[in-house]
């Protein structure tokens, strides 16, 4: 799903060790969307999109994101996780690695493969305004 709008709050990173030993870290920021009646809208990047993707309070940007429900003590807690963000005018907002120049070699160099982004499915939650 995709929405449009303003950072207005930038909530900082936090990390920590799960139960499992494995760190994590994740960004917070509050989007205000520009419609007749704006919404604000939490949402966070999540490993290596917290630092993938550096957001400044007054950016007009895309935000690509999922919706993500879980159950805790009886209780549900929803967050928005965004996966890709993009200017308003279309550039990405990503800071890409500088690619050093490679030597020329006689034996082809394998690159690991990109990263594939889970597919949920379609929900009812796909018909929603925002």
């Amino acid at each position: 799903m995709e929405i449009s709008g303003k950072i207005i709050h930038d909530l900082g990173e936090m990390s920590g060790v799960s139960k499992a030993g494995n760190s994590w870290k994740k960004h917070e920021y509050v989007l205000e969307t520009k419609d007749s009646y704006p919404k604000q809208v939490h949402f966070d990047f999540f490993g290596e999109r917290a630092d993938q993707y550096p957001l400044s309070i007054g950016d007009d940007i895309k935000l690509s994101f999922d919706i993500e429900s879980r159950e805790y003590n009886g209780r549900w807690f929803t967050s928005i996780r965004g996966w890709k963000a993009e200017k308003a005018d279309g550039a990405a907002v990503s800071q890409a690695p500088v690619q050093q120049a490679q030597p020329v070699s006689a034996a082809p160099v394998q690159q690991p493969a990109a990263p594939q982004q889970p597919d949920f499915g379609s929900s009812a939650t796909d018909d929603l305004p925002f």
